[in-house]
């Protein structure tokens, strides 16, 4: 009975338990319910992952109205693998939370981090999982009002105004996708995205329709963080408390990729590429800000903003699998946002681990960390081998399969280019090996000894997982591969 109801469960689980955690008096109290939820929303998603695998598509209709009529929860290989990204993630970060919270959060504001936590976790995986394009806005406000606070809870000042910034910048961009949503209301009459695809074709043509692609273009773009819509990343990775930069960099957006998938492949259809020739924007965008993000990472000289820059890059790649309008391109896309999750979520951990002890990520603080915190140095380049495609890491498998669709089409620029910003990756993750291994270890930071195990297993964690799915990516292809396929028509 409970197993026919899990599509629902997956939002209402972390809904509740937010105002659980408001109300303990002790942090540990509310880390015990957050960490409880966020592991069952993490059962839910491998269950819905494997029974839309076996099955098809799992539709939930909301309080017994039938789409299109009531709120439809739909789960099919596409928002599986979201749900499974945001959920893993929510539930790997709560063990590392304990530790790093209790550092970095002061006691009386433990409670409302964690009230934050779940309602960013629920509002992430409502978008992923509902069917209906009204909810995509409520959920996507649900989790963007919840990051506000998140962001703004950081020990820096600076991080004030961090989240002020995002909070601008995030409500245009939710303004345009409302916008959006409201115009192929007024042309279509539905909100359900099933319903709205089949209708959408008969009025593609009309001007409404056409300004609601560009509004939801933006909006979209803005939320996440494409080029050169990216202005509020850099510093709302950078002042954050460690274990947020973490969540956010794995899943926020991820989210809004997958929003751009939804929209663009499901809704609007081949529209999007055939006739409003959607590639000619967003392949442009995707070049220039993977090469100028990387070329900025590497002149920085705060680790947290230079891994910020590099994510604004990794989005890039995504972009770029996704303007390519293949099966084999968007299967690049969508195995680019389940690696990088991987990835950037071990190196923000790793850097959690490293403020855990000195209080700073400035790379002139690393020096001779390697030696003091092996291990936690250790995951690190695990994780940084992966972000730039060394073979045998998750990277490489994302690239490489970039790198095909590129030259499916012919575009050898487009994969050389591919090819040649790895090595700027490189650049800027050789510039903290090379601190971290190579520079004498300053005699303030002789008493600097390994993080504890709390903050080290999940790190290690996500660092395998780096080199488990770029040794055997058969599973992950083979999702990715499918949804891609169902998001063109090419599939099941």
């Amino acid at each position: 009975m409970i197993a026919a109801h899990l599509p629902a469960l997956q939002v209402v689980l972390p809904l509740t338990a937010a105002p659980l955690c408001f109300l303990m008096p002790r942090g540990r109290l509310a880390w015990l319910v957050a960490l409880v939820v966020s592991w069952l929303a993490f059962a839910i998603a491998l269950v819905l992952l494997a029974q839309t695998l076996e099955e098809g598509a799992v539709s939930y209709a909301m309080g017994g109205w039938q789409p299109p009529i009531g709120i439809e929860y739909r789960v099919d290989p596409v928002n599986a693998i979201m749900l499974l990204i945001v959920a893993g993630t929510g539930a790997l970060m709560m063990p590392y939370a304990r530790t790093s919270v209790e550092r970095e959060i002061p006691a009386r504001n433990q409670g409302l981090f964690y009230t934050a936590y779940l309602l960013c976790l629920t509002g992430l995986l409502g978008i992923a999982i509902t069917g209906d394009a009204f909810n995509v806005f409520v959920f996507l406000e649900i989790s963007s009002l919840s990051t506000y606070a998140l962001i703004s809870l950081g020990r820096d000042r600076r991080a004030l105004t961090a989240a002020y910034q995002y909070l601008i910048m995030g409500t245009i961009g939710a303004t345009f996708i409302l916008i959006g949503i409201g115009m192929l209301y007024m042309m279509t009459g539905t909100l359900n995205m099933a319903d709205l695809a089949m209708r959408v074709p008969q009025v593609a043509d009309t001007r409404t329709v056409q300004a609601a692609f560009a509004f939801l273009t933006v909006g979209i773009s803005l939320k996440l963080a494409l080029f050169p819509l990216h202005l509020w990343l850099p510093n709302a990775y950078a002042f954050a408390p460690s274990v947020v930069t973490a969540f956010l960099a794995a899943t926020a957006t991820k989210v809004a990729v997958y929003l751009l998938l939804r929209f663009f492949f499901t809704v609007f259809g081949a529209w999007s590429f055939e006739t409003l020739r959607l590639d000619w924007i967003l392949m442009p965008l995707a070049l220039v800000g993977i090469v100028s993000a990387s070329v900025v990472a590497i002149f920085e000289s705060d680790v947290k903003r230079m891994l910020a820059y590099s994510s604004v890059a990794q989005i890039g790649y995504m972009i770029l699998g996704i303007s390519f309008g293949s099966v084999l391109g968007v299967t690049a896309g969508i195995l680019h946002l389940f690696n990088h999750a991987l990835m950037k979520g071990a190196l923000f951990l790793a850097l959690g681990c490293v403020a855990y002890r000195l209080g700073s990520v400035e790379l002139t603080r690393l020096a001779g960390l390697g030696r003091r915190m092996p291990w936690t140095m250790a995951a690190f380049v695990v994780a940084g081998l992966s972000l730039i495609g060394v073979p045998l890491t998750a990277g490489f498998v994302s690239k490489w399969y970039l790198v095909l669709g590129a030259l499916e089409h012919g575009w050898w620029p487009v994969a050389l280019l591919v090819l040649l910003t790895s090595l700027l990756a490189l650049a800027y993750i050789w510039r903290v090996v090379e601190v971290a291994y190579f520079h004498a270890i300053p005699e303030s930071s002789t008493q600097i000894r390994e993080a504890p195990l709390s903050l080290l297993i999940p790190t290690w964690v996500l660092a395998a997982a780096n080199l488990l799915f770029g040794i055997d990516a058969s599973l992950t292809t083979q999702i990715a591969g499918r949804a891609a396929g169902i998001l063109l028509g090419a599939g099941p």
